[in-house]
């Protein structure tokens, strides 16, 4: 599954290598994403999914997930990802952080949720807040994160 819909980067600040770059985690992860049961959902957010990412620009994934405890508890994930290494992981709420820096100094920032991250009824605040920072559904099986979207418009 291609990422569809615009540039991730705003052209006068990110090099077309760092666009190409971001654009293939992006891709790798949507497409790990639609192999796995428990994904539901995969969500760009911030200013690639705005199409403003700059230089110092991380990728920023939410990935909702039936089983989201079973991230915490083996950190395989990621080494199949091949997103480089862990250089943090902070609870934010319903959401763990995996942040991770590519060989090249990419940071990726993979958010790890229960699809209740997602409710619309009503929508949470903090929810809101990254949602209207700039959201691109990567992978939407089931039309959660785009009803997020309409709901946070």
């Amino acid at each position: 599954m291609k990422l569809h819909g615009g540039r991730f980067a705003d052209p006068a600040g990110v090099s077309p290598e760092r666009e190409a770059e971001m654009r293939q985690v992006a891709d790798r992860v949507t497409r790990w994403c639609a192999n796995r049961s428990d994904v539901v959902g995969l969500l760009l957010v911030g200013s690639c999914a705005r199409g403003a990412a700059r230089p110092d620009s991380d990728v920023d994934l939410v990935l909702l997930s039936a089983a989201p405890d079973r991230y915490a508890a083996d950190e395989a994930w990621g080494r199949e990802l091949s997103l480089g290494e862990v250089i943090r992981v902070q609870e934010w709420g319903p959401v763990t952080e995996w942040r991770y820096a590519t060989a090249s100094g990419l940071e990726v920032e993979v958010g790890v949720g229960h699809p209740r991250w997602a409710r619309t009824d009503p929508v949470d605040a903090g929810t809101r807040r990254v949602v209207t920072d700039g959201a691109r559904p990567l992978y939407d099986p089931a039309g959660i994160l785009g009803a997020l979207i309409r709901a946070c418009a």
